[in-house]
């Protein structure tokens, strides 16, 4: 299999970091979505990523059904229950970290994308109040467990973890490690795995 993306895309990292606790073999091929180069709409008529390129050729895009798809590949590792309350539960945690990256994304994107003169403060501030709001009710779904969603790692916890990178990374003045203590230590906690560490983004 092919992933193709960036190495600074949250989504990607996703991706990968479920390719790397599923033990699953491919080759990441980096792409910039903004370049005039960029050849993503071969294969994503969206032109987003990540995008995964299958054994037979055929193309999937879209994160969230990347990362369901490749949970089915092996038992190592599972990370999405299959069914029920349990399964509704951690792609709701799934949900609200792709949320808050979401809205964060398209902050990121007014204030480097548009000259100062068209940005909308109000659209900012709107985008924003999802962050924080996503982050409060994140803080407080989170439990006294281990993880996200009890005692064992899933998915949750990849989405989590890597929204609250990537946050990092963009958005250090978010001061969401002082605010919310408890989500500060289980970033810490997943930035130990192995996972992490090899898909940091840069």
């Amino acid at each position: 299999m092919k992933l193709i993306g960036s190495f600074a895309s949250p989504y990607v990292r996703k991706v990968r970091v479920v390719m790397a606790e599923k033990k699953l073999d491919y080759e990441h091929v980096p792409e910039d979505v903004w370049s005039a180069q960029s050849a993503i709409g071969l294969s994503n008529p969206l032109g987003k990523v990540p995008c995964l390129i299958m054994e037979d050729g055929g193309a999937m895009f879209d994160s969230r059904v990347i990362v369901e798809y490749l949970d089915t590949l092996t038992p190592v590792g599972k990370l999405i229950p299959s069914q029920g309350r349990e399964r509704a539960s951690i792609k709701c945690w799934e949900a609200l970290a792709d949320g808050i990256l979401d809205a964060a994304v398209l902050v990121r994107l007014e204030k480097t994308r548009r000259a100062p003169e068209h940005q909308s403060q109000d659209w900012i501030d709107r985008q924003m109040a999802k962050v924080h709001g996503g982050l409060k009710a994140m803080s407080t779904g989170f439990a006294e467990t281990p993880f996200c969603a009890g005692n064992q790692f899933t998915l949750a916890d990849v989405a989590v973890g890597c929204s609250l990178g990537w946050l990092a990374l963009r958005f250090p003045e978010i001061t969401w490690r002082v605010d919310y203590p408890n989500l500060g230590k289980l970033f810490d906690k997943l930035s130990e795995r192995q996972s992490f560490k090899d898909t940091a983004p840069h």
